[in-house]
């Protein structure tokens, strides 16, 4: 297995780590139930993914 001749210094390894940060997740509007979503996955709220229904969601009841 290779192995590197000379030590990377820690300005090297720090410029390379430096793009490993988290990022939010990104965030639209269902065109449904006008809810937030994941973009490119099936709603939650309504189960519907590009105007079909994906999966079946239970009714929520809003009495508290």
């Amino acid at each position: 297995m290779p192995l590197p001749k000379r030590r990377h210094s820690k300005q090297r390894t720090r410029t390379r780590r430096a793009t490993w940060g988290v990022e939010a997740p990104t965030l639209v509007r269902c065109r449904q139930c006008h809810t937030l979503m994941r973009r490119h996955a099936v709603c939650k709220g309504c189960g519907y993914y590009k105007g079909r229904q994906i999966i079946e969601v239970a009714a929520k009841s809003n009495a508290a």
